[in-house]
């Protein structure tokens, strides 16, 4: 087994960074897939470091290779000018890069700080979706190459996860073959997108760091890029409310419509937006699996995700 500290310095050193002035090596909490560690420097410059399992660890289709996307997403978010981290170096089986400052989103917020943060938050991402890609899909090439238009990558990546779901045999609460006939109703709604727009797609509030440093509360840093794809903006707006419903969120939209962001929710919005609640929610359960989830987790997902994904096949089946 590769030491934690070697290996961080043999990193540092091919980053052209000194390894001797590594000082501080501590994981870091939160991710249920990558190892992630932090590295402080002794001048007091801090890294992140994400170390992927090996390829023989299972996991669903579409995470292979998913350091490649998450660097991606930081040089494309850095052309839109919002913080993110930034890529020092980068290999097979491993990303460097720099922290942001802040800590997760959490219940410490108050009314007026959570105001002002959902319509600071709309203003970045609406930034975010400015950028567009070369093709659509996972930058990755985890699905194969980009796609020359939405629908045929989206349906791959639905493809993909109900093939995972059978694979692992996880607790759906509709059969996987229904799940797919359903989806599949809605598919022409995913013509109406022609641009292959920068989709985080996991802009949960432990994703999204909050910096009080210096009085001020605001947006330190927006991270994990890994599941990123390109392809339609709505699709942020599932992570952006998860369990819930982005239309009830006026001040992210507010700000979001501000900085020039299209939130339209018409019949085909409302489909689309329906059809990519059911692709996360089909990730979360089936995800379970490969995991090797805690009871815990397990229950959560049954009592609280499991009846997400009905409504949002439902919604699809009286749209259609």
């Amino acid at each position: 087994m590769v030491d934690s500290w070697e290996r961080a310095r043999h990193i540092l050193q091919a980053a052209g960074l000194d390894p001797g002035r590594l000082a501080h090596l501590a994981p870091l909490t939160g991710g249920t897939y990558n190892t992630v560690e932090e590295l402080r420097l002794t001048d007091g410059s801090r890294y992140v470091l994400k170390i992927p399992p090996a390829a023989a660890v299972p996991g669903m289709r579409h995470e292979r290779r998913l350091h490649v996307s998450e660097a991606e997403f930081y040089r494309s978010a850095a052309r839109a000018g919002v913080p993110t981290p930034r890529q020092v170096s980068a290999g097979d089986d491993f990303l460097l890069m720099t922290a942001v400052p802040g800590d997760p989103w959490d219940g410490t917020l108050t009314d007026t700080e959570q105001t002002a943060l959902r319509a600071e938050l709309g203003r970045q991402v609406a930034r975010l979706h400015r950028v567009t890609g070369p093709g659509f899909g996972y930058p990755s090439g985890a699905l194969g190459p980009l796609a020359p238009d939405w629908r045929t990558a989206f349906t791959a990546m639905f493809d993909a996860v109900l093939d995972d779901a059978r694979r692992y045999g996880a607790r759906l609460p509709r059969p996987v073959d229904a799940v797919a006939r359903t989806a599949a109703s809605a598919y022409g709604a995913l013509d109406e997108v022609t641009d292959p727009c920068l989709v985080h797609f996991d802009l949960w509030p432990g994703n999204i760091l909050v910096d009080r440093a210096d009085g001020r509360t605001r947006i330190g840093g927006l991270i994990d890029g890994e599941r990123m794809f390109w392809g339609d903006p709505l699709a942020d707006f599932v992570s952006l409310a998860l369990l819930g419903d982005i239309r009830s969120d006026e001040e992210f939209l507010a700000g979001y419509r501000e900085a020039g962001g299209r939130a339209r929710f018409d019949a085909p919005a409302r489909l689309r937006l329906a059809l990519y609640r059911a692709y996360l929610y089909l990730i979360m359960l089936t995800e379970t699996v490969p995991r090797e989830a805690g009871e815990e987790q397990q229950r959560w997902v049954r009592e609280r995700v499991a009846p997400e994904l009905v409504a949002a096949l439902d919604e699809i089946e009286r749209g259609s």
